[in-house]
C-alpha cells in the first residue's frame, strides 16, 4: 500500500487511467467486431468508419501499439470490401 501522500495520488490516478483504457480498449474492440459481422457492404462501410476513428485515436493514444492499430485499419478494409 502507498504510504506517502504522493504514492497515494499516483494510485488513484493509475487507477482511472486503467479504468479509461479499459473502456476504450473495449469500445475499439466492439467497432472491429461490428465491422466484421455486418450483414450488407452498407453496415460494414459505417462501421469501418468509426472503427477506423476509434483505431486512429487509440493508436495516436498507445491505448494499442500505433502498428497493430493500422495493421487492424488495413485488414478491416479489405475484409469490408469482400462483404
Amino acid at each position: 500500500m502507498p504510504q506517502t501522500k504522493s504514492a497515494k495520488k499516483r494510485e488513484r490516478q493509475r487507477q482511472r487511467r486503467t479504468e479509461n483504457n479499459k473502456a476504450q480498449r473495449s469500445r475499439i474492440r466492439r467497432a472491429v467486431k461490428r465491422v466484421r459481422t455486418a450483414a450488407t457492404p452498407e453496415e460494414a462501410q459505417v462501421a469501418l468508419a468509426e472503427a477506423e476513428k476509434l483505431l486512429d485515436r487509440g493508436g495516436r493514444k498507445h491505448l494499442l501499439h500505433p502498428n497493430a492499430a493500422k495493421r487492424t485499419k488495413s485488414r478491416l478494409a479489405k475484409a469490408a470490401g469482400k462483404s
